[in-house]
């Protein structure tokens, strides 16, 4: 009788969580699905014949396939030989290298193709210093800027993958007189295999779907998403807008499925041994070579920015001034505001939505459950761009839309998927039956979650905030749709400033946005260090 008593309770709470996990599910719908089937809805035979039977059709999908592919292939090599040079070779200043390399992720992308203007255009900074006959448009400055724009996410990628390498095979293979080469077919690349198709889809998706640089330094070689932006934006055209979104949809979604299928295979390693590698003067010196080299490359078009942003007019007037910052905080403060408003609104917003999600998923299997993990990695799927013209052609002339609400809510589905795992995992970690012992001593799962999840999680929690603020002040994709005169992000000024020629305004808002990113970053170190 004390059996069927006790279990009453638990029946009921199952319920309750039931019921909620089900209101997450139905949120879910609203703002990711429906959305998408709203888009598609807008397809109509004239919109399909227009851009599938067009002359150049074929030109622009093999343009943005040959692009993409060019331009991941070079930015994952060279981050896995940075990642094996910073954490496989005993050389000073790794952090410093590392932060580096990060520069460009914290700056939208449209800033980077911009500083490559900068640089490498018809009046730009190393093209009038060396003479040279090239410009940057066109194929491989495209490439170019993909490699600023993608490198820093495969490093950080590659790095976490060699860092929690376990070193003790490699020890016993040196016992062994295994060869380099062996060493790596029979040891690196088995435990390298299933995290590089993550990092080689990851890369070649942020890049195929990204309109930012090609915008930029294009050129008339177009690309599939800068063909979308113009028809949507210049043209209203939003059946051909819809259609462009399809087939954007359809690498990102390829991507993603083989990237779920590989990490649901696992990859089992821990760390036994942490230690550096002692390693040849000849391979030091390589190291720093390639640390070196790409931290000039990376930090050039910053070293552009500010040379505009206090020049008088670049090139004619070279003289030191103040007028760019004054006019930008003059002009622009709103905008700023508005980006930081959004931003923090869907760090927050995301943070609460990524927890009680990975909490339902991790710590409360259900059929509902395996649904909403789903639906929270499916969003890292949708490229910004489609996700904006599916809100677009959804909210219209809704309550939310032209607000900052609509702007945070594109935002926080846009980023969700990796602040989602990044939650799920560390929850994953934790004890399973910690559940079933509080409610024996009658501790409830609000008080576990408050008493023991979020102080165990408040590492993760500050990397989540910080990695939705980050990406929400530099985004240019989801919003570009969706941003009016009274709520338009401060970074969509680098486009208009640019249409305008106006290189100095765009070099400031570009210094604003990383000097603010690095802010955030570094409280989130600091709270994370005292977290731990």
């Amino acid at each position: 009788m004390s059996v069927k008593v006790k279990a009453r309770p638990v029946g009921h709470g199952w319920h309750m969580s039931d019921s909620l996990k089900l209101l997450m599910a139905v949120i879910f719908i609203v703002a990711v699905l429906f959305p998408l089937g709203v888009m598609l809805l807008q397809m109509d035979g004239d919109s399909l014949n227009a851009v599938f039977g067009a002359e150049d059709f074929l030109t622009i999908v093999w343009n943005s396939l040959s692009v993409s592919l060019v331009a991941m292939v070079i930015t994952v090599l060279t981050a896995y030989a940075l990642a094996v040079a910073t954490q496989r070779c005993d050389i000073k200043c790794k952090g410093l290298f590392a932060l580096i390399f990060t520069l460009p992720m914290l700056v939208p992308s449209i800033s980077n193709g911009m500083g490559l203007i900068i640089l490498f255009g018809n009046n730009g900074v190393l093209t009038r210093l060396l003479g040279l006959s090239q410009n940057i448009y066109g194929f491989w400055g495209i490439v170019l800027g993909s490699w600023l724009y993608a490198f820093p996410v495969a490093y950080l990628m590659l790095s976490d993958v060699l860092r929690y390498e376990d070193r003790t095979p490699y020890e016993a293979a040196h016992v062994l007189g295994l060869s380099k080469m062996r060493q790596f077919t029979a040891i690196t690349w088995p435990y390298l295999r299933r995290p590089l198709v993550s990092v080689v889809f990851s890369v070649f998706t942020l890049i195929v779907t990204d309109y930012g640089v090609p915008l930029m330094v294009g050129g008339k070689f177009k690309t599939i998403p800068v063909v979308m932006y113009q028809e949507v934006i210049g043209q209203m055209k939003f059946g051909r807008g819809a259609a462009y979104g399809l087939i954007l949809l359809v690498p990102a979604l390829v991507a993603f499925i083989l990237d779920f299928i590989n990490k649901d295979k696992g990859n089992s390693s821990y760390v036994v041994k942490d230690e550096q590698k002692r390693v040849s003067l000849l391979t030091r010196m390589a190291a720093y070579v390639g640390c070196g080299m790409t931290s000039v490359v990376v930090l050039l078009p910053f070293v552009a920015f500010v040379l505009l942003a206090f020049a008088t007019q670049y090139p004619r007037n070279l003289t030191f001034t103040l007028e760019h910052i004054t006019d930008m905080v003059r002009g622009a403060d709103g905008y700023l505001l508005n980006s930081f408003i959004m931003a923090l609104g869907v760090a927050l917003v995301g943070v609460c939505v990524s927890f009680v999600t990975a909490y339902f998923t991790a710590r409360m299997k259900s059929k509902t459950s395996r649904f909403l993990h789903l639906a929270s990695i499916t969003t890292g799927a949708i490229p910004g761009i489609v996700l904006g013209l599916s809100y677009v052609l959804t909210f219209k002339g809704s309550l939310v839309y032209g607000t900052l609400a609509i702007l945070i809510m594109v935002n926080t589905v846009h980023f969700l998927s990796s602040p989602y795992l990044m939650m799920y995992n560390s929850l994953s970690k934790i004890n399973e039956n910690l559940e079933p012992v509080g409610q024996t001593l009658g501790i409830g799962r609000l008080r576990m979650i408050k008493d023991v999840f979020i102080p165990r999680c408040a590492g993760t929690l500050v990397e989540m905030f910080s990695y939705f603020f980050v990406n929400c002040m530099m985004t240019i994709s989801a919003v570009s749709f969706l941003a009016t005169t009274d709520n338009k992000p401060v970074s969509l000024l680098i486009t208009q400033f640019e249409a305008q020629s106006q290189f100095e305004c765009a070099a400031v808002v570009s210094l604003a946005i990383l000097a603010v990113n690095l802010i955030i970053k570094g409280v989130a170190w600091l709270c994370r260090r005292r977290a731990h």
